[in-house]
């Protein structure tokens, strides 16, 4: 007994059934451009919606652009800077930010590539906002902690001479491929239209196909998500991969089920599975829309991380999952799969906060239902 116990231990069987370290096969891949990292910054906001501008315009004209992703950071930090001040500190300042304020950056200041703002300083290979964000918000802390003092009209200007010494002065006008643009010019060139992309979640406490102003800390700029029920959250997705669109997505990182370095995200069924289903095929747990609201409610699921979706694998058992295209590099000692997550339906149903994606990436149903 002993001999034949050993067998199955040393064949990676046991007495239920074999043990299945993943293989996954594509199922749909949509062209983006490669994996980047945001250096030690908290910027994935700007990286994951830069990189799914990216695809859209792959999508929408052919053509492969590198976009600065700091373009749109450079701009947001003096909006996230107004939005403190006029609170008198009584408001999120820091890094963050989500998926709609580069939509929004867009729509005010225009896009421009890579090769004309990199935002790093000469100096520098690598991006780290470490000092930069420290600096901004004991500034900022001083302006509002003046009592009886009138705020100083310069204080725009410095938080504006802070970011030019760290990322560099912004961009008015420039040169692509031999042709002068403005930032608003080259946006036009790219057909990207800041009114054609929504957002799309799922919490059982707001109305169903409604509008709804989700109450997390990043959310400084007040933007709308549009509430729909758990399996029709999830059939936009689908249906946007399905029929060629990316989606960008804002979700949680912190379980210890997801693995940048496994390359997996997934959630089991069992808890004395969490260490092995990184490298094995295991249950997962089934998500209802009452769980997720809980999860959430209680602070377990919170809005810590923004990625890429681009396609979707399955294992060989079947199971699908979403290609997420993370932002951490791709040094192999640190991720997997070159740097993209594989992302299971229950993780996503459990933990996507939000997702982002063009209008016509919905379903009709949903289209209809929203009048958008």
């Amino acid at each position: 007994m002993k001999k034949v116990l050993s067998a199955f231990l040393l064949t990676g069987l046991s007495l239920t059934g074999f043990a299945q370290t993943y293989e996954f096969k594509t199922i749909k891949d949509i062209e983006a451009l490669p994996v980047t990292s945001q250096g030690i910054t908290g910027t994935c906001w700007s990286f994951s919606a830069t990189s799914f501008l990216e695809a859209e315009i792959i999508r929408q004209t052919g053509k492969r652009i590198d976009l600065s992703e700091m373009y749109n950071v450079r701009n947001t930090y003096p909006e996230k800077a107004d939005n403190y001040v006029m609170r008198q500190g009584k408001a999120q300042f820091g890094e963050g930010g989500l998926a709609h304020d580069v939509i929004n950056s867009v729509r005010n200041y225009g896009l421009v590539p890579q090769s004309v703002y990199s935002g790093l300083t000469p100096d520098a290979d690598k991006y780290n906002h470490v000092e930069m964000a420290a600096v901004l918000e004991a500034m900022l802390k001083v302006y509002v902690d003046n009592p009886g003092k009138k705020l100083s009209p310069q204080w725009k200007e410095a938080v504006s001479g802070v970011l030019d010494v760290y990322m560099g002065k912004n961009i008015s006008e420039f040169t692509y491929e031999g042709k002068k643009y403005t930032p608003k010019s080259f946006l036009a060139m790219t057909k990207i239209n800041p009114d054609d992309y929504v957002t799309i979640s799922s919490f059982s406490r707001y109305p169903e196909y409604k509008p709804f102003l989700l109450n997390i800390p990043d959310n400084f700029s007040n933007g709308s998500f549009y509430n729909l029920p758990l399996n029709e959250f999830v059939a936009n997705i689908d249906n946007a991969l399905a029929n060629g669109f990316t989606v960008e997505l804002d979700c949680d990182v912190s379980e210890s089920t997801f693995s940048g370095k496994n390359g997996v995200a997934v959630i089991p069924a069992n808890e004395e599975d969490s260490k092995s289903i990184l490298t094995e095929i295991k249950p997962e747990k089934e998500i209802t829309p009452a769980y997720r609201q809980s999860e959430f409610d209680n602070f377990t699921t919170t809005d810590d991380h923004l990625m890429h979706i681009v396609g979707k694998v399955k294992d060989q058992k079947g199971n699908e999952y979403y290609k997420v295209k993370n932002s951490w590099g791709t040094d192999s000692k640190r991720v997997a799969n070159g740097g993209y997550v594989y992302m299971s339906i229950p993780y996503l149903k459990l933990k996507a906060i939000s997702v982002l994606l063009h209008k016509e990436g919905l379903t009709k149903k949903t289209r209809k239902d929203l009048g958008v």
